[in-house]
């Protein structure tokens, strides 16, 4: 990886058809960024509102955008896969992608962007698969890496994956 770029690390999510969503994500993000790793797959029960289990992941990537023009694209590729913004915040979704992590940045943008996300420290989907793919990235603000983070995290540790290896290949066109 190049380390002049800086690493960004998001959250990915979705309960509408939710594996062709986030392979067709995951090829997006590798066609505007080049290589992205990917966590494994976790199915979680929606939070904050009856619906259908979501599938999450985490990824790293690396990016010359700034966090608030990060969050603008991602913002955008939720919308071409069909994410609905005229519905309850809490609700079913094709495609939900925060920006969790930029490198250390300890960040308020515009809109929801916070840095790091609170939700990192809150919801085991967050947490866990971030932990697969950087278990010894510190949390700016805690000073704890992510791996300690969820092996403190009960719910977290539970969590099993729902698909491993490169679920992402080959099925998100």
């Amino acid at each position: 990886m190049n380390m002049l770029m800086p690493t960004a690390y998001l959250s990915l999510g979705s309960n509408v058809d939710p594996q062709r969503n986030l392979c067709a994500a995951a090829a997006a993000l590798e066609k505007r960024f080049g290589r992205v790793e990917l966590s494994p797959l976790y199915r979680t029960p929606a939070v904050g509102f009856e619906g259908d289990d979501f599938l999450n992941a985490a990824a790293r990537i690396e990016t010359g955008l700034s966090p608030d023009a990060l969050d603008d694209w991602l913002h955008a590729l939720e919308d071409a896969q069909g994410r609905r913004r005229d519905v309850p915040r809490f609700s079913s979704r094709t495609l939900d992608i925060d920006l969790v992590l930029y490198d250390d940045l300890v960040y308020r943008g515009k809109g929801n962007l916070e840095l790091p996300r609170p939700e990192l420290l809150t919801q085991p989907f967050v947490l866990r698969p971030m932990a697969d793919i950087a278990p010894d990235v510190l949390h700016p603000v805690v000073g704890r890496s992510l791996s300690a983070l969820c092996a403190a995290n009960p719910e977290a540790c539970r969590m099993n994956p729902f698909a491993t290896g490169e679920w992402w290949r080959g099925s998100g066109g």
